[in-house]
């Protein structure tokens, strides 16, 4: 179906979207040249590309964006998750040729260019999203030219999400600190003034507005990498342990889980989003289940199960924790209200909790941010220990 919106001072160059049930569109390039495959997933946010872009979650996959005009406020140097872009391609309806922000910089297309990113507009995003919802997430291929057969070949060779392991990808390679707080009009990022309590942040794909929350809540955070020994994290002596977000297949990262086993076993405050919640999960022995379309999104329902309160989220995973596989000591928490799977758990006999979806959300919801002060209290509690 023809755009009914100018394409605008980007070109025509001609692209390709092929699937690999064959399914193929014909769109324009606003990317860099050349080809992608991976994973194709959508998302319906109508808000927050630019956040979702350097998501790191994102990485090897590309996103499908459902709400049409994606551009028009351009690209600033502040909303961003991650010091780079994450997403392996992007799908969008519309890329308005006018850009107007007061902090823009940046157009979305010279952006994508500038860091070699393949992308495709004048696509019929409703088209692709029904696909992608009744068949489920599958390879995919964004080629910019007009080779039709050879797109369909890429994305058909796709080897899936399953077991690969995309978080040391992300991950920092060494240990920092951490002491930026959120973002606010008129005066910038906020610096916290004092740190009560020391965090350790296992960095599998985080996001920078996590560390920013924990930073306004007077946590020092010290982010490490995903594969760090959990000796070395045990001598830096923390209030808690958190276990971020990030791509991939959690089965397949091993080093977390025993990472994870040996903070359980110390009695220190834990908290996981995302595939941190997955890490849990696994190493309670429970299993995790890839989902048919995954959870994309910035209106996810999800309910409190003891106090019936809803919030709703934003999310972005791929895979689920079975709560039926988890044990008696795990309590389930929070259940999506789209699908009934495993929003969040906490453990009965230790101060661990987690939850799937990511409550950090900029620019928002941030209906559930209240996990972030639930983490305060257990440290707070963790510091008043006679054994501490």
């Amino acid at each position: 179906m023809p755009s009914i919106f100018p394409v605008g001072p980007y070109g025509h160059v001609p692209a390709i979207l092929a699937l690999a049930d064959g399914t193929v569109f014909r769109g324009i390039s606003i990317g860099a040249e050349g080809t992608s495959v991976a994973e194709i997933v959508f998302n319906t946010a109508m808000t927050g590309y630019q956040e979702i872009l350097t998501d790191p979650s994102y990485n090897g996959q590309i996103v499908t964006l459902t709400y049409p005009h994606i551009g028009n406020t351009g690209i600033n140097a502040e909303d961003v998750e991650s010091s780079r872009i994450q997403v392996a391609g992007l799908v969008v309806r519309d890329c308005p040729a006018l850009v107007s922000n007061f902090r823009s910089s940046q157009s979305l297309p010279d952006y994508l260019k500038s860091q070699g990113i393949v992308a495709i507009t004048d696509v019929d995003t409703r088209k692709l999203t029904r696909i992608l919802r009744e068949r489920g997430a599958q390879g995919a291929c964004i080629l910019v030219g007009g080779d039709t057969a050879r797109a369909v070949e890429f994305a058909r060779g796709y080897s899936g999400m399953d077991g690969q392991d995309l978080a040391q990808k992300v991950s920092t390679n060494k240990a920092e600190s951490w002491t930026q707080g959120t973002w606010q009009l008129g005066s910038g990022f906020r610096r916290p003034d004092q740190s009560r309590f020391h965090v350790v942040a296992y960095d599998y794909g985080i996001k920078f507005n996590i560390l920013r929350l924990l930073a306004d809540r007077g946590c020092h955070v010290t982010l490490v990498p995903a594969t760090m020994p959990v000796a070395d994290i045990l001598a830096k002596n923390p209030d808690g342990v958190f276990l971020s977000n990030g791509p991939g297949d959690p089965a397949a990262c091993d080093y977390a889980i025993d990472t994870c086993r040996a903070v359980l076993d110390r009695g220190i405050p834990l908290f996981g989003i995302c595939l941190g919640q997955q890490i849990l999960g696994l190493t309670l022995g429970g299993r995790t289940v890839k989902m048919k379309a995954g959870h994309h999104g910035a209106n996810h329902p999800v309910q409190d199960v003891t106090t019936g309160r809803v919030f709703i989220t934003s999310q972005n995973h791929g895979f689920t924790v079975d709560a039926d596989s988890l044990p008696a000591n795990a309590k389930v928490t929070h259940r999506s209200l789209f699908d009934g799977t495993l929003q969040g758990f906490e453990l009965t006999d230790r101060p661990v909790f987690c939850f799937q979806g990511h409550p950090e959300a900029s620019p928002g919801p941030h209906d559930i941010l209240v996990l972030f002060d639930k983490f305060i209290d257990l440290m707070t509690q963790y510091q008043a220990r006679p054994s501490k």
